[in-house]
């Protein structure tokens, strides 16, 4: 399959919101806590689109998006002391039909890739502490854990914790 990596664009919209309440569902059958189903709105999506900071995978011959991520250049709120340039990936999302074809490792890629011609120090990314196996994917993937972030108020039992990765682009 050939795929092209690119900005996504206004009509991208919709089928990246499907392919992300695709994963919330498969995740959440699964027990795995990862995203909250249905926590991301669509008019979300196309501000985050509209600011350039989604980029999708598209199978050429199918004209169909089999991938998608965020890449945004700070992220105060889950990296709030950091100062050094780096690129930040969210929302990383994969076609479950796609899964195991390196279709993850070719966005990340992507993103190492684009972090570096922008001058960035590092690549970062985090993932709820207790995705066991998403955090062997990211370490797989060369990133390393330096962290983590604490989120939320027991009392209302919204409490999480996100460990912090980063992978060197120098």
């Amino acid at each position: 399959m050939i795929v092209d990596v690119v900005r996504a664009v206004d009509t991208d919209g919709p089928e990246i919101l499907a392919l992300r309440h695709s994963a919330e569902d498969w995740l959440a059958e699964r027990g795995i806590i990862q995203w909250h189903p249905r926590e991301i709105t669509l008019e979300q999506i196309r501000a985050q689109i509209s600011r350039g900071e989604f980029v999708v995978a598209r199978d050429r011959v199918q004209s169909r998006i089999v991938g998608a991520l965020r890449l945004i250049w700070s992220d105060p709120a889950v990296w709030p002391d950091s100062d050094e340039p780096a690129g930040y990936v969210h929302g990383l999302v994969i076609d479950r039909a796609f899964s195991g074809t390196s279709m993850g490792e070719r966005l990340l890629g992507w993103a190492l890739r684009r972090s570096a011609e922008e001058g960035a120090q590092y690549l970062r990314l985090d993932c709820v502490e207790t995705n066991v196996r998403l955090r062997r994917y990211y370490r797989d993937a060369g990133f390393v854990e330096v962290g983590r972030r604490d989120f939320g108020d027991v009392v209302d039992n919204g409490w999480f914790s996100v460990v912090l990765f980063e992978r060197s682009l120098t």
